[in-house]
């Protein structure tokens, strides 16, 4: 297939980026370089900066480029910012979605993966968490979010729109190559904090919360690798007919401690990672991992990491080799 990728400059956007070529599809990125980095892409893909919601350039590219589908991880992600400012995650995560649903609408392309979070489950009921539990976003984030489910599900009906919307639980991790992994501004994930301490970059890893219901009172989420992830998205695309809508939990399973992920990350790096506690967040959960057998039922996926210290290895790798991340290279040129 030939296929629009919106934010594929991205973390989770670059790694599906090279699972879409290594499996044949020819790819073209579409991306702002807001939060993404032009190093990111692979060399096979072919990149144009731009906007999403700049409906005469994807207008243009898909009259021109007449693509199978379009794989859409342009958005937005930090929580808190999204609470101090709302309407910024309204307006780009959920306008500009319908933007390109407009345009792909008029082009008749019929196909959407779409980059969704299991934060739309808000506090959830049970867990394992399954696609059934009952959505409850808990922040304007998770609630973009859904409003863009919605839209997908409206555009199926309408005009037979196939979409498939993977709610992630924790992405981490890094490629096998080490090339290309996580670097966020702000970096607000757990496991890149925990190694920025390790690269001497933090003094302490800020711990919230240790008196949470949970075995060593912190609390434990699902961490599923970005390569599992990336390999999701093409198994979603490649089972994906127009008119047919699928929701997809992709996680692991099982979930881990914050303390087990600062131990796994101490056992990876041999430093020692302080720690400083601190009082709950609001809103954290004590337990959110995924009941990911629907997918793994329909599309034949199964994680291939499911050892966190792997996980943590892999991050590692790509932290450790590139320290400022994708500006390391720049940096040491420039010395």
């Amino acid at each position: 297939m030939k296929v629009l990728v919106t934010g594929g400059a991205g973390y989770v956007g670059s790694h599906a980026v090279r699972a879409l070529v290594d499996a044949g599809h020819e790819v073209l990125v579409l991306d702002n370089l807001c939060a993404g980095h032009a190093r990111a892409v692979d060399r096979r893909a072919r990149l144009i900066v731009g906007d999403v919601g700049d409906s005469a350039l994807t207008g243009s590219l898909m009259a021109r480029e007449r693509f199978d589908a379009v794989m859409h991880f342009a958005a937005y992600i930090e929580v808190g910012e999204s609470v101090k400012d709302p309407l910024k995650f309204y307006d780009n995560n959920v306008g500009n979605t319908v933007r390109l649903l407009m345009q792909m609408q008029r082009h008749d392309i019929r196909r959407m993966v779409f980059s969704s979070t299991c934060a739309l489950y808000g506090i959830p009921e049970r867990t394992p968490i399954s696609e059934d539990v009952p959505r409850r976003p808990e922040s304007p984030y998770a609630r973009v979010k859904l409003a863009v489910e919605w839209a997908l599900a409206d555009s199926c009906a309408a005009w037979g729109l196939g979409f498939a919307a993977l709610r992630y639980f924790n992405a981490a991790g890094a490629s096998a190559a080490a090339d290309i992994g996580e670097d966020h501004d702000p970096e607000t994930h757990l496991i890149p904090n925990v190694l920025k301490v390790a690269l001497g970059q933090k003094d302490a890893v800020m711990l919230f919360g240790t008196d949470y219901d949970t075995p060593d009172g912190t609390c434990i989420r699902d961490y599923i690798h970005v390569e599992d992830l990336a390999d999701a998205h093409v198994r979603a695309l490649a089972a994906l007919k127009p008119g047919e809508q699928r929701h997809y939990n992709t996680g692991t399973g099982h979930g881990a401690s914050v303390r087990e992920v600062i131990d796994a990350a101490r056992a990876v790096t041999g430093h020692p990672i302080p720690v400083r506690e601190c009082p709950r967040r609001a809103g954290d959960v004590p337990r959110l991992f995924a009941d990911a057998g629907l997918i793994r039922a329909e599309l034949g996926w199964t994680p291939r990491f499911t050892n966190l210290r792997d996980i943590v290895a892999s991050a590692w790798k790509w932290h450790s080799t590139h320290p400022l991340g994708f500006n390391d290279r720049a940096a040491k040129s420039a010395s």
